[in-house]
């Protein structure tokens, strides 16, 4: 069975009413990015830290997953399908998805401040007294900038063996998930599904680019795949 990668980023997410975080003027909800995403902004105010992410929980819990997460499921018909993406909701996994990397972290898990390994599920608000099994305070299972992404080997090594590699919803900006494209085999197929893509055709050998947003442009990606 031919194997498929698909890199997703916010804009999969969009189309279900979920925040992309960061504004135009680089703000994300009104705050400094390093404010709530960074280990020194936690240390220097973690109640404005847990409370930014409580919200993004609420909104998630009233959420579903749009077409193009059910989209993205049905591959799994004709190919092994393993999804790296770069979002913290479980959209992929309500759709049914089976193998799913979560980059960034998940905002339905949560985990020790003192040890990284200690991560359990977690789906209500974080306040401050919360505490771990070690008597740690608890902090979001979030990959803030400035710490290690512990599963971006496993990612290198998925997307190396795919004879497609789909990018969805994402402006290949933010590193290392970006670096992803480089490691897909010379022979592969690629595509990238975005309204306003970020890359030009002669980008890379094989590639299709879909100009649209991630519902309209996976049913799209079905109709390539599943018609093979």
């Amino acid at each position: 069975m031919k194997r498929i990668a698909i890199l997703t980023g916010a804009g999969i997410s969009a189309e279900s009413g979920i925040s992309t975080f960061r504004d135009a003027n680089g703000l994300w909800e009104g705050h400094d990015i390093m404010q709530v995403a960074s280990p020194q902004g936690f240390y220097n105010n973690p109640e404005l830290v847990l409370e930014f992410y409580n919200q993004r929980r609420n909104q998630l819990l009233k959420t579903a997953p749009n077409k193009a997460h059910f989209n993205l499921k049905k591959l799994e018909e004709n190919y092994h399908v393993d999804i790296i993406t770069q979002n913290v909701d479980d959209l992929h996994e309500r759709a049914g998805s089976k193998n799913i990397i979560h980059l960034h972290g998940e905002l339905l898990k949560a985990r020790s401040s003192k040890n990284e390994k200690d991560v359990f599920n977690w789906n209500k608000d974080i306040v401050l007294g919360d505490t771990a099994k070690d008597g740690s305070q608890i902090r979001p299972h979030i990959v803030w900038f400035g710490e290690d992404v512990p599963l971006l080997e496993k990612a290198i090594e998925i997307t190396e063996k795919a004879a497609v590699f789909i990018v969805i919803g994402t402006s290949m900006q933010v590193y290392p998930a970006a670096s992803l494209v480089n490691f897909v085999s010379k022979d592969a197929l690629i595509y990238f599904i975005d309204p306003k893509p970020s890359i030009t055709k002669n980008a890379f050998n094989n590639l299709k680019i879909i100009k649209s947003v991630a519902t309209l442009g996976t049913d799209k990606l079905l109709t390539d795949l599943l018609n093979v």
